[in-house]
């Protein structure tokens, strides 16, 4: 079994890390919208949440009050030990909820009853993917705010509603953003899943806009067009960042997808907020590490 070498106090740093700033593709995608967002209420918006994060890195602060919702992608290969990454990954989320990096405010969802420390049943959300021959060890933690969860939407499409050309779709990605309007936090990412249940389509949008960088292309060309037509459609809207108005309502669109049954296509549209907190790690055998999310990534 490949240990990886990984040390908890390794683990609490980059949970650590990720509240006290945004991955470095989305401030990357903010500092260009900044530079040419036309609207001077927006230009003016950007920047300031842009120094935000600045100073959020240098005094070691949340960089959101929001905490968002931890979920984390373990993928592995064969023989690896996961050990370590399923029990010190909530104990760190746990101590930085201690240490005042993380508001504590996971609760029950019924009885809304806090446990004071971000702990918590499902607490966080581990999703397992197993890669045949993959050598290395790699985890993407994202803690994406809920108030973006506010405008989320599922649903049951037909190839009838789905449209030619996908009219049906595109249509129904913009009615559900103009209807979010600033609520989920402008500029904003959206993840699209597209295919299998209703549930494979409501982890697909959560991958999408999780684990990929949000300046990368899709590898399928009709995938990569309809992504980047979306994007330029949402922007139109001009809803712009904190909803004020302006160019820039949304940094990126990220789509999921699964094959599914003849008579459906489930798709299920994820909002993200513009604080992209994650981090992403590449364990080796050898002990080395390969970073994602970081500058020059």
């Amino acid at each position: 079994m490949e240990n990886f070498r990984i040390t908890y106090d390794e683990i609490l740093s980059l949970v650590h890390n990720m509240c006290t700033g945004i991955s470095a593709d989305a401030l990357a995608v903010m500092r260009q919208a900044a530079q040419a967002e036309s609207n001077p209420a927006g230009k003016a918006m950007l920047e300031a949440m842009i120094d935000n994060v600045r100073q959020a890195g240098q005094l070691d602060k949340p960089v959101c009050q929001s905490p968002g919702f931890p979920t984390v992608y373990v993928r592995f290969g064969d023989g690896a030990d996961l050990g370590g990454i399923t029990k010190w990954l909530p104990q760190a989320v746990v101590e930085c909820t201690k240490r005042g990096y993380i508001r504590p405010s996971i609760v029950h969802p019924l009885t809304r009853q806090n446990s004071g420390d971000s702990s918590g049943i499902g607490v966080p959300n581990f999703e397992y993917q197993y890669r045949p021959g993959q050598q290395y060890l790699e985890v993407i933690m994202s803690a994406k705010g809920c108030g973006a969860e506010l405008a989320n939407l599922s649903i049951i499409m037909t190839p009838a509603t789905l449209g030619s050309n996908y009219v049906g779709l595109k249509k129904t990605v913009l009615e559900t953003v103009a209807k979010g309007g600033g609520i989920p936090c402008p500029p904003i990412g959206i993840g699209i899943g597209i295919g299998g249940q209703m549930d494979v389509s409501a982890k697909l949008s959560r991958e999408a806009i999780s684990t990929r960088d949000w300046r990368d292309q899709h590898s399928d060309p009709l995938i990569a067009g309809l992504e980047k037509e979306l994007l330029a459609n949402i922007n139109a809207l001009g809803l712009g960042p904190a909803g004020i108005g302006g160019d820039t309502t949304c940094l990126a669109v990220k789509i999921g997808l699964a094959s599914t049954h003849t008579a459906i296509c489930p798709v299920t549209i994820n909002f993200h907020c513009w604080v992209a907190r994650r981090f992403g790690v590449r364990f080796y055998p050898d002990g080395s590490r390969e970073y994602l999310f970081r500058e020059g990534k």
